[in-house]
């Protein structure tokens, strides 16, 4: 039942979806994740580039009173200054700020670098025989940390519940009008000559610094445009939870719920399954968390895609069923994705996913039209052999039947798709697959037996005469047949590809001319009389308009993926 040319059907279509996918400014690493993308019904994605402009700027650099001071911005500059490997947009924005003012006179002494469980960065420094230790990193993180605080007096005071009250409220005050923030101290290291693991405690708090990241125009509309096909946006980000929130309510964007790291670290992987599809934002994750969240995705039922630009990335952009990247993100980040985006923008990607759907709509025609027709043909040769006392078809012209219908096909991949197959996520479709196999190819043998009885019964044809006239109404009827069942909608409202066209039309000529050729009679055809081929066109005619019929409760759709989702979320 296999179509003999699928393997080169399928690399032709999605090779073809590639190009068109290119010219939409998607790089496709992964041929099969074109159809993964067009079946995508979930999109993991961090806000910064896709939501926002990715230009991060510092915008405040308050001290414990409120007040910017300029000492928090310098501790937090040599900080950057001094962290090896690659620098956060966020160090960019602190050495931008610093410009004009140098930091010449600092000396680094020692590092313990950044990473995702402790959530700062740590440097040894020293300006002026004066030695510090000094730490920025996520607000919370820091102020467990520390013990003591200085105003821009130098004061220190003991951070007593007050002061943490106060300190938290300023963060939470900045946090819910959409700003990033990171959290500033230091301690004096006199005789410490590197970082330990346990050098990072009894700090000084001295302040935060603020950044703004603004909402990408677009965001909006392409968020629309992804949701209105089908695809669930869900924001998966490290920043605190009022920052993401703030965001999303600055766009509009369609969102619920919202669990942070600290509540995931807490949930195993059941209750976080129970618990992703009523959720849209994730806040203060950490790498692995955002592996968790793409897996249970996926164990819910979801096709999930991830996009991400960072290191920290790389991971969820592995388990996700399309990992998706962009152009100018980190090697690991790329490397890691099955796509690349040449502009980080939500619109691109809405473009790619429309490509994947007609994609696999027109694989999806060739499968369908190859195992009815296979289907067809096996039902008809085996019920033959009851009655004729030779054979309908020799072996020779069987294959060569095979071989013309397929040639006549690999004009598919650049047909067009109706729009219902490109508004929502569809997946592979086995039930109705066999449907269709099983409704049109006992309809095509049932016009084969009325063939047969025409031929031996009316016009009474030899052997060779019978084999020509019904190789010419196989292939007609499996080439022309591909016109009516291409759409759902009414054969003659659509126009095919021409490149589709020509091949059909080249595949039907071949059958047509074969048993007239001189050599006919080598592959043991006879050329049939005008009646015959008059007969058999008309049975063809007859054959189509049955097809027109019965198509369209035989494409009928299965279940769509959106609908198993929660009726919430289809109502929006």
């Amino acid at each position: 039942l296999t179509p003999e040319l699928l393997p080169m059907i399928m690399t032709v279509s999605l090779a073809r979806g590639a190009q068109r996918m290119a010219s939409a400014k998607v790089v496709v690493k992964r041929l099969s994740a074109i159809h993964d993308l067009g079946e995508m019904d979930v999109l993991c994605t961090d806000k910064t580039g896709t939501l926002t402009e990715a230009r991060i700027t510092l915008v405040g650099h308050p001290g414990i009173d409120g007040e910017d001071d300029d000492r928090v911005a310098e501790l937090a500059a040599v900080n950057a200054l001094f962290e090896t490997g690659l620098k956060s947009p966020l160090d960019e924005a602190l050495l931008t700020h610093m410009t004009g003012r140098p930091l010449d006179d600092w000396f680094k002494l020692d590092e313990r670098p950044f990473d995702f469980e402790r959530r700062r960065v740590s440097v040894l420094a020293e300006r002026g025989g004066e030695r510090m230790e000094i730490v920025k990193g996520a607000p919370e993180t820091m102020l467990a940390l520390c013990g003591q605080a200085q105003g821009r007096s130098g004061n220190r005071v003991a951070i007593d519940a007050a002061m943490r009250a106060r300190l938290s409220a300023l963060h939470d005050e900045r946090a819910a009008q959409g700003l990033r923030l990171l959290g500033v101290a230091w301690k004096p290291a006199p005789d410490q000559q590197s970082i330990g693991e346990t050098d990072e405690d009894g700090l000084i708090f001295a302040g935060y610094c603020v950044f703004v990241d603004p909402p990408k125009a677009s965001a909006a509309d392409a968020v629309a445009r992804l949701e209105a096909a089908g695809i669930r946006i869900k924001v998966i980000s490290g920043d605190a939870g009022p920052v993401v929130q703030h965001l999303v309510a600055s766009l509009a964007l369609p969102v619920e719920g919202l669990l942070t790291g600290e509540e995931i670290g807490r949930l195993d992987d059941a209750a976080l399954a129970a618990r992703v599809d009523d959720v849209d934002l994730f806040a203060r994750v950490t790498p692995d968390q955002k592996v968790r969240v793409v897996r249970a995705l996926r164990a819910r039922g979801h096709t999930v895609g991830f996009m991400g630009d960072g290191i920290n990335d790389a991971p969820a952009i592995h388990a996700a069923d399309v990992g998706l990247s962009v152009d100018g993100a980190t090697d690991v980040a790329r490397e890691a994705a099955d796509m690349i985006l040449l502009a980080p923008d939500l619109v691109v990607l809405a473009d790619g996913v429309i490509e994947g759907r007609r994609t696999y709509a027109n694989i999806m025609k060739y499968i369908r039209m190859g195992t009815s027709s296979n289907f067809g043909n096996m039902l008809t040769m085996a019920l033959a052999s009851l009655v004729l006392p030779f054979l309908p078809l020799t072996a020779v012209q069987v294959l060569l039947n095979n071989l013309l219908y397929d040639l006549s096909q690999i004009g598919i991949p650049f047909d067009s798709a109706d729009a219902d197959d490109l508004a929502r996520p569809r997946g592979w479709d086995m039930a109705g697959l066999v449907r269709f196999t099983a409704i049109m190819g006992p309809l095509s043998s049932l016009f084969d037996i009325a063939t047969f009885a025409l031929l031996l019964n009316v016009f009474h044809v030899d052997v060779a005469t019978f084999r020509s006239a019904w190789f010419i109404e196989s292939m007609a009827t499996q080439i022309l047949v591909v016109f009516v069942i291409r759409t759902v909608r009414p054969a003659w409202t659509g126009r095919a590809n021409p490149a589709l066209a020509i091949t059909a039309a080249g595949g039907l000529l071949a059958a047509l001319a074969l048993p007239f050729l001189p050599f006919a009679r080598v592959l043991g055809f006879a050329p049939p009389s005008g009646m015959v081929v008059g007969a058999v066109a008309l049975l063809v005619v007859i054959y189509l308009a049955f097809a027109e019929a019965v198509k369209r409760p035989v494409l009928r759709r299965g279940v769509s993926l959106e609908t198993s989702r929660p009726e919430r979320f289809a109502s929006r």
